[in-house]
């Protein structure tokens, strides 16, 4: 008895008539293997950045309704693409966007979550010989109104079906061979992980790691869907990303992550009071803006000083919600860096062995990188560093774990 996979492609994976016949190739190649098989699309190649810098030129600041109804639209021109590659292949191809399957979503425009799938259509398109090809990164609210999931949504998308679906895998396509140790245009000595933890995962891909949505990786997490990264461009398993009782080996640190796209911000000599946290962040939150790494320094006059990080796409929107909230709090200045990188290793086997942090530390001394914030959960440990540092740092400590090295070696 065949196998019911959900296929996700990215933007590469779909950039031109080419890779589209590519992917088609795929998807027969399944099918003749006597499995079912949905399709779930992203937009091709760098058409949804084009959208966006198009809306802008027009408005800065553009209605977010209307900017998920345009940048929802580069998904539809892929799927309908490929239906016609399969259906030239004599494969019952059907293209679907998202809101006519009715993947709900809530209201948040730009960054909205998934509330439920319907599969009924779906189901009943695979009982007749069907392959779905569906948009990614797109649903619709309870108004009917287009909703966009953020980027790297169709990531999401694809999970969500295949988990609605009670998939036998979620396969997820992109330019890269799988998950690495850590990003190999950052480093050259990464090395692909065969494996690894939806618990690795879920901090990898918060930490920065792009290969993954967040998302994504949390819902397959909750439903315990298995998750293979492959290569749209190159044979080969990928990685897959499980449950760990399904994980035999366990790495102390199994990747790095590292992204320089953040900002820092700090509040000044606020009140040292209970309750202050989160006078200063639920405004954040309220807005939308997510939160990573937080830092509270106490003065010796009842003050203190507080700074959070934020995308630096968020970083005027959270300035202009600090200053009137210091405003507020009889606070004093603001103050916003965005020459910063955050480098985080991740480990289950981190649990199990002291000096983790202190091996960190040296080896970023050892390489003269002065550390600005640091945040820790059992897996991962973070630092704030300088952004023209951040190569340097993720080589240091690649080498430190010896994370090129396999772990029987």
């Amino acid at each position: 008895m065949g196998k019911l996979i959900v296929k996700k492609f990215g933007g590469t994976s779909v950039a031109d008539a080419e890779r589209i016949e590519a992917v088609a190739d795929n998807i027969e190649s399944e099918i003749n293997a006597g499995n079912k098989v949905t399709v779930v699309l992203s937009a091709m190649g760098d058409s949804t950045d084009d959208l966006i810098k198009l809306a802008k030129e027009i408005n800065p600041e553009p209605d977010l309704r209307e900017y998920d109804a345009l940048v929802s639209t580069g998904e539809q021109i892929s799927v309908a693409l490929l239906a016609i590659a399969l259906l030239k292949r004599g494969i019952k191809g059907k293209s679907y966007t998202a809101y006519q399957l009715g993947i709900k979503t809530n209201s948040s425009h730009s960054r909205a979550r998934i509330l439920d799938v319907e599969v009924s259509k779906i189901i009943s398109e695979l009982n007749e010989g069907v392959v779905p090809v569906i948009t990614g990164f797109q649903g619709m609210n309870e108004s009917g109104d287009i909703t966009t999931l953020g980027r790297g949504g169709s990531d999401t998308t694809g999970v969500a079906l295949a988990a609605a679906l009670d998939a036998d895998e979620c396969q997820i396509y992109t330019d890269v061979e799988g998950i690495f140790t850590t990003d190999p245009r950052v480093y050259g000595k990464a090395r692909l992980l065969k494996q690894v933890s939806f618990e690795e995962m879920l901090e990898l891909s918060s930490s920065g790691a792009k290969v993954l949505q967040l998302r994504a990786v949390e819902y397959a997490s909750k439903f315990n869907l298995p998750i293979r990264v492959l290569s749209s461009f190159n044979e080969g398993e990928g990685t897959l990303v499980q449950e760990e009782k399904n994980i035999m080996e366990r790495p102390i640190v199994s990747g790095i992550s590292s992204i320089d796209t953040e900002a820092k911000l700090t509040i000044r000599g606020v009140p040292d009071i209970p309750g202050v946290a989160a006078k200063i962040l639920s405004p954040i939150s309220d807005a939308g803006i997510e939160v990573d790494v937080i830092v509270q320094n106490i003065g010796a006059d009842n003050t203190t000083d507080f700074t959070f990080t934020v995308n630096e796409d968020d970083t005027k929107q959270a300035e202009e919600i600090l200053k009137k909230t210091s405003t507020t709090l009889g606070g004093g200045l603001i103050d916003v860096d965005d020459d910063i990188a955050k480098i985080s290793i991740v480990g289950r086997g981190m649990r199990a062995h002291a000096g983790v942090a202190s091996k960190m530390f040296q080896a970023l001394a050892k390489s003269e990188i002065n550390i600005s914030m640091i945040t820790t959960s059992e897996i991962k440990i973070s630092v704030v560093i300088k952004k023209s540092e951040m190569t340097k740092a993720v080589a240091a400590l690649h080498d430190a774990f010896d994370l090129d090295k396999e772990l029987d070696e």
